[in-house]
C-alpha cells in the first residue's frame, strides 16, 4: 500500500456521501488502517465554530492558527482566505495516515467513487475525472450505464469494491 492512499467520495448534495464515508471509515479502521478525512463544507459560508471559547478568541484577536489539546484530542482552528485541497492534504499527511478519504471536492483529480441518486445525476459520469466506480442509489439506474467501462454497483457492493481498491493500493 502506497501511503497515504487518496480516495474521493463524490456526488451531489444528499446523495449519500457522508453515509458512505462513515461506512468506509468504520471498515478501514476495523481493518487496522489509520484514516484521515477531508470534508468540503458545501453548504456555503464557513463551517461553524464554538464561539466564545479561548481558541476562537485567540483567532479573533489575530492568531493565524489556534491549537487546543486535552486528553489526547486536538482541535486546530485556522483562518485563511481559502485553503486548497492539496494544502489540506499536506496538513493531514503530518499525521501519517494510511488513507485520506476526501468527501466532496468532486472536480478534483483524485481517484473517486461517484454516487448517483437518480437519472438527473447521470451527467456526473461524463463530467467528472478519475472515476473508479459508480454507485447507484436507485434500483434500475445501473441499467442506464450498462455500456459503461466503469464498474457500476449498488451502495453495499460499492463499499466492498472501494475497500478492496484501497487495500490493494
Amino acid at each position: 500500500m502506497v501511503k497515504p492512499v487518496l480516495f474521493q467520495v463524490a456526488g451531489y448534495q444528499n446523495s449519500g456521501k457522508t453515509t458512505l464515508s462513515l461506512r468506509l471509515i468504520k471498515e478501514l479502521t476495523a481493518a487496522g488502517l489509520k484514516v484521515a478525512t477531508v470534508k468540503h463544507h458545501g453548504h456555503g459560508g464557513r463551517p461553524e465554530v464554538v464561539e466564545a471559547k479561548d481558541s476562537d478568541m485567540h483567532v479573533k484577536a489575530g492568531a493565524a492558527v489556534s491549537l487546543v489539546e486535552g486528553g489526547g484530542r486536538m482541535i486546530i482552528h485556522a483562518e485563511n482566505g481559502q485553503w486548497s485541497l492539496s494544502e489540506e492534504i499536506d496538513m493531514l499527511s503530518f499525521f501519517k495516515p494510511d488513507v485520506i478519504l476526501i468527501e466532496g471536492y468532486k472536480n478534483e483529480p483524485y481517484p473517486k467513487a461517484v454516487i448517483l441518486r437518480d437519472e438527473s445525476d447521470l451527467e456526473l459520469v461524463e463530467k467528472l475525472h478519475n472515476i473508479q466506480v459508480v454507485l447507484c442509489r436507485k434500483p434500475g439506474l445501473s441499467n442506464l450505464l450498462k455500456d459503461s467501462a466503469l464498474p457500476v454497483l449498488n451502495m453495499d457492493d460499492g463499499v466492498c469494491w472501494i475497500l478492496e481498491y484501497i487495500t490493494n493500493k
